[in-house]
């Protein structure tokens, strides 16, 4: 049987996912729940539609097709009955407008790598290469293990944007065929990280300890929130823990909060889930640039 996973996204041309211009590969599923988080479509492990009520034409294609009668007209546009729906696919398929989108494609390793290797040119004119996100792409160890020996093979640089929510044994494993980690430092506090998240930071923070100890490059990343983690204390925690750790880790991209993810819900039919919160305001930024520099640590919005 041929490996494959489970994949909601692949974006051409990436440019904040590692160095140069690269092709990113999402996947489905994340063992965490943070709540702001900007894809809240990666969190399931299982496939999931999105309706966007603006491009609906009202051709009502998706109901006269849909096996189940699932689908519905209502002054709100289609709504889709979940109990019945089986996320076959066919709304997305015979939906003139595509206001329908199925989210999730299992790809085989063969498939996958041949969409990799058509933008290798850009690759080799930019210095770019292959990420992999989510979700959690460490979920998927056994197949991105294989997509980045592969990528190995072919001497395409590698990033894994992880949480570093996983077996000690597998980040270490992946990280033998990865040239660079992004990974975020969501909030330094336990029992913060467990209530915004839902799982507690101890795992992680023994894991990036571990994977500090090889040579592999790590970039850190704060999702920075307002009242959750751009305090003084939460700031300098992180930049005393980055100083803890062998080699040098010294750079951290600031990814001021934004509500892209409100819209999201809306598609997903789970507008409910949508949490707001705030970005703190460009001065505070400032202030958080400089207190990193004061630990020695280069803080930088973006990246």
């Amino acid at each position: 049987m041929k490996q494959q996973s489970l994949i909601f996204d692949i974006k051409k041309y990436a440019i904040n996912d590692g160095p140069g211009i690269r092709l990113t590969v999402f996947f489905k599923g994340c063992n965490l729940s943070c709540e702001w988080c900007h894809n809240p479509e990666s969190i399931s492990p299982k496939v999931q539609k999105m309706y966007t009520a603006s491009k609906c034409i009202g051709a009502v294609k998706c109901i006269e097709n849909c096996p189940n009668d699932a689908l519905k007209m209502t002054s709100e546009g289609i709504v889709t009955d979940y109990n019945v729906c089986n996320f076959c696919g066919i709304c997305a398929e015979v939906c003139p407008a595509k206001a329908f989108e199925m989210l999730g494609k299992f790809m085989p390793v063969e498939e996958l790598m041949k969409v990799i290797d058509n933008e290798a040119a850009f690759f080799d004119q930019s210095g770019g290469g292959v990420s992999f996100s989510g979700g959690e792409p460490l979920m998927h160890a056994d197949y991105l293990l294989q997509i980045l020996k592969a990528c190995g093979k072919r001497y395409y640089h590698r990033v894994v944007d992880t949480t570093a929510f996983a077996k000690t044994e597998t980040l270490l494993e992946v990280a033998k065929h990865t040239e660079l980690f992004l990974i975020d430092l969501k909030v330094m506090d336990d029992k913060k990280h467990k209530r915004y998240t839902g799982v507690s930071n101890k795992k992680i923070h023994k894991n990036i300890t571990e994977l500090a100890k090889t040579d592999v490059e790590i970039i850190f990343r704060i999702p920075l929130i307002k009242g959750v983690n751009d305090s003084n204390d939460n700031i300098i925690a992180t930049a005393e823990f980055m100083n803890s750790l062998d080699g040098s880790r010294k750079v951290i991209n600031l990814l001021p909060y934004h509500k892209v993810a409100e819209n999201k819900h809306k598609k997903l039919g789970t507008p409910e889930n949508f949490i707001l919160f705030e970005a703190p305001e460009e001065n505070r930024i400032e202030e958080i640039i400089q207190l990193f520099d004061q630990y020695g640590i280069k803080a930088s919005v973006g990246g």
